[in-house]
């Protein structure tokens, strides 16, 4: 790794806010026998460090093979001047929810 990319790395880990609350999960055998072959792998990272950045990375993995559904109404045009519908699948709602429950999270950990 170059000092430039262990520098982003640092910034976007030291910009992020951790929840207060955790999670408890039980893993597969398979899955928990994977995580400790990637902690001996990689000595200086924890598994609950593995743990996170493998759910972070699965879930921003996630959020983009969501498919766009065209809805029938026009929300804007697009440089050409073709209609660009709404999407009527799961991104908006996805999104909005994200963005309800990362409020309910600020709201906890100010109080």
């Amino acid at each position: 790794m170059t000092v430039k990319k262990l520098v982003s790395n640092w910034l976007k880990q030291a910009q992020c806010e951790l929840a207060e609350e955790t999670y408890q999960v039980s893993l597969t055998l398979e899955d928990a026998a994977k995580i400790d072959a990637l902690a001996e792998m990689y000595p200086r990272r924890t598994k609950e460090q593995i743990i996170s950045e493998l759910v972070s990375a699965a879930l921003a993995e996630l959020e983009e093979s969501f498919p766009y559904i065209q809805g029938s109404r026009v929300i804007s045009t697009d440089e050409d001047g073709d209609p660009v519908y709404e999407d009527v699948g799961p991104t908006p709602m996805f999104l909005e929810k994200t963005k309800e429950n990362l409020q309910k999270h600020k709201l906890k950990q100010s109080a």
